[in-house]
């Protein structure tokens, strides 16, 4: 009896020694996490936004990412005093009265002479504040799409990259910051943990989660490098591309475009629950995040063997962009290619509700002006001031539709 007992107690004594293998963590359930009611909207430097913070590093760890944050640890810490004048450049600073956010950072080291940055920020509003839409007082807001969906994708990209496409190094970065003004990848792209001059490009993720059935994604950055259109044409696996050469944006890659460093921005569009409590998690489309996923992951393979990118400068849109003095209260819809400006939610109470323009009207008219596309409907609308009332004609489902408007 006793010799059967040792070789037993043998093996035993190995599969105890044997390290228990990370649980898989499929995209659902990193996106519940992160956009749950627990975690009071992710708001940069609350303690809530700090366990978002350690559920990242611990995924990151999980997946087999290195830290490069500071001092050997997955993150990176910046302080700065919230601004006064939206005009004004953060100042990044120490002492009373700062806010200090976290950027969460991985990296795998091929021994490459080119790093592909990965990033999406997964800050959101807190309980609200300056950025939100809803106008019925203080509640979470849990931003599932802006930005959990480009958290998730980016954790998935994570997992698919590791011992795969080997012929670049890939960094990891969750930005804490977003929604303060790009805090978090500014302080980043001035403040790097690796060699930026081995920077290839970067790929910005941010609000991926609601992919419509017509399969319309949005890519902005496309006119940063010379290859971007015929890599991401050849490589589209049936979307719908609506495609945009600027590489300066309201998100993160405009960090990087500042820093001659090819950019992409990924986009599935704005929807009615933009910036408030409804932005939750069962209204995603996670088939539709994994196929851009998986885009995304062809589009690296296809430059692996390429040489490093050559940055382009290309003309910012913002400084077309017209002044308004009054807003009709519409959320345009930003991924329409049609002729108009296409409604994507009607706000109550503004003068586009009181008039009773619908979700899914397309502008045609504004005043004395035809609106064939978003620049000219900007451009119509900022020559109205308070108190103005002028026509505007929509197709309704293509019939047309006046209605007068006071702003």
């Amino acid at each position: 009896m006793m010799k059967n007992i040792f070789p037993s107690l043998f093996l035993l004594a190995i599969l105890s020694c044997k390290t228990e293998k990370p649980k898989i963590v499929s995209l659902e359930e990193d996106i519940s996490f992160l956009a749950n009611d627990s975690l009071a909207g992710r708001e940069t430097g609350t303690p809530e936004e700090l366990i978002a913070a350690d559920y990242l590093q611990k995924r990151m760890k999980d997946i087999g990412l290195r830290p490069k944050g500071n001092g050997g640890t997955y993150f990176q810490t910046f302080t700065f005093k919230p601004k006064t004048d939206p005009h004004s450049e953060v100042q990044f600073v120490s002492g009373d009265s700062t806010i200090t956010g976290t950027n969460v950072i991985g990296y795998f080291d091929n021994q490459a002479d080119k790093t592909v940055i990965i990033g999406a920020h997964y800050d959101h509003l807190g309980m609200g504040g300056a950025g939100s839409l809803y106008a019925e007082g203080n509640a979470v807001h849990n931003g599932a799409d802006d930005n959990a969906s480009g958290v998730g994708v980016m954790l998935k990209l994570a997992e698919k990259l590791k011992d795969s496409i080997s012929g670049s190094n890939y960094l990891f970065i969750a930005f804490s910051g977003e929604e303060m003004g790009l805090l978090g990848s500014n302080y980043f792209s001035k403040n790097p943990t690796i060699d930026f001059e081995k920077a290839n490009y970067m790929i910005n993720m941010d609000m991926v989660g609601r992919l419509r059935e017509d399969k319309t994604l949005s890519i902005s950055g496309t006119g940063t490098a010379s290859i971007w259109n015929q890599v991401l044409n050849s490589t589209n696996p049936g979307f719908k591309l609506v495609l945009s050469e600027s590489g300066m944006g309201p998100s993160d890659h405009t960090s990087f475009y500042l820093q001659d460093i090819p950019v992409l921005h990924f986009f599935t569009g704005q929807h009615e629950d933009y910036h408030k409590p409804s932005d939750d998690s069962d209204k995603l489309n996670y088939e539709g995040m994994n196929m851009i996923g998986e885009y995304i992951l062809e589009v690296i393979s296809e430059l692996d063997d390429a040489d490093k990118l050559t940055f382009r400068t290309t003309k910012n849109k913002s400084e077309d962009v017209p002044r308004f003095k009054v807003a009709l209260g519409v959320m345009p819809d930003y991924l329409f290619d049609g002729k108009g400006m296409r409604i994507d939610g009607v706000t109550e109470d503004r003068p586009a509700a009181v008039a009773g323009l619908q979700k899914g009207d397309i502008v045609i008219q504004l005043g004395d002006s035809v609106v064939v596309d978003m620049m000219s409907y900007m451009r119509a609308l900022s020559i109205f001031e308070e108190g103005n009332s002028t026509k505007v004609v929509v197709d309704r489902n293509g019939e047309k539709v006046a209605v007068e408007i006071t702003f």
